[in-house]
């Protein structure tokens, strides 16, 4: 059912407050959700499921190594993301916008504004180096954050 990606209404409460800061637990949830999201997405999911097929959960542990490496510095990822990435065929501009999209709906929907925003920036630096290895150019989606907290990316 996609109530989940409806917009949300004033009326009902987040079934949980907003994570304060990134925790184990909380980065395990955001992957899982997004990822689910991820696979049921038109576009997205037929790339994903005819690289991963079969081998989802063991993907899953991987991404929450991953994330949890950027958010937490855990250090538990170790491998070459870009160069998995490059073997990927048939990935387009397009791809890449949704994957950032759904990003950021599911970090707002988890994280406070300001942890949101930081996994946000994290993930468009990502997505930027791949587009930059896929297509030799910045992708328009990538914009600097809204809010200006007296650094830039480069700092998170």
């Amino acid at each position: 059912m996609t109530d989940a990606l409806a917009a949300p209404t004033s009326a009902a409460p987040a079934p949980t407050a907003p994570y304060a800061q990134p925790s184990v637990e909380s980065i395990t949830r955001l992957v899982h959700g997004f990822y689910g999201d991820v696979r049921k997405d038109p576009l997205l999911g037929p790339v994903f499921e005819k690289t991963l097929h079969g081998r989802w959960d063991a993907h899953l542990q991987r991404l929450v190594d991953f994330w949890s490496t950027v958010a937490l510095g855990t250090r538990s990822f170790r491998g070459n993301v870009f160069g998995k990435h490059m073997a990927l065929q048939g990935v387009t501009p397009a791809h890449f916008a949704a994957w950032v999209g759904l990003w950021q709906e599911h970090t707002s929907r988890l994280f406070a504004p300001e942890v949101a925003q930081d996994l946000q920036v994290a993930a468009h630096g990502i997505a930027r180096n791949l587009f930059r290895g896929y297509f030799g150019s910045d992708p328009a989606f990538v914009r600097p954050p809204a809010h200006d907290h007296g650094h830039g990316p480069a700092d998170a």
